[in-house]
């Protein structure tokens, strides 16, 4: 049933056929059909990318996870929708704690730093702490993009085998039913 409404949902985001830039760019991966359809492998590997390219510290992830996700062949809506895992709300925290782990990794104490989202702050703070936050960004989105394919495996395994389960429990009801078994 969750699958249905995700391709219902997901259908409105094929490209148009008249793009060209695109094809230019990227030409057959685009036809990939791993690009747009829900199975195990391309849902894994979007989470993955998705998850992954939300820690990147740059300002355009969503393109980055677009072209991440043509270059992998694996689910395109999926690995752009978890790239705002890391919204305006929620960076200033995965940031921190992203500069707190490379410092940790480092063996470095971590500075008293106030983190701030503007112009100034990259120019005069980040050129003191870059080597722990960008490292502590590739820690946490390697460990998150890890933990997201895993866990997709994982619950997807789940559900085709309850599904399994459900499809021989009818097939006997159905079996037990039928007259001179």
């Amino acid at each position: 049933m969750p699958r249905k409404i995700l391709k219902r949902m997901l259908s409105r985001f094929h490209p148009p056929e008249g793009d060209h830039r695109l094809r230019r760019l990227f030409g057959e991966l685009l036809h990939n059909s791993d690009l747009w359809h829900l199975n195990r492998y391309s849902v894994a590997w979007g989470v993955s990318v998705g998850l992954f390219c939300a820690f990147v510290p740059v300002p355009f992830q969503m393109p980055l996870a677009a072209a991440m996700a043509i270059l992998i062949g694996c689910n395109l809506p999926i690995s752009i929708s978890l790239v705002w895992v890391t919204n305006p709300i929620t960076i200033p925290p995965f940031l921190y704690a992203a500069y707190k782990t490379g410092a940790w990794i480092l063996g470095q104490e971590p500075r008293d730093v106030d983190f701030e989202l503007s112009g100034e702050w990259l120019m005069t703070e980040l050129d003191a702490v870059w080597e722990p936050f960008l490292l502590g960004c590739f820690v946490l989105g390697v460990a998150s993009a890890v933990v997201g394919h895993i866990a997709v495996r994982v619950i997807w395994r789940i559900h085709v085998m309850s599904s399994w389960r459900e499809r021989r429990r009818r097939r006997e009801a159905r079996d037990n039913l039928r007259p001179g078994s």
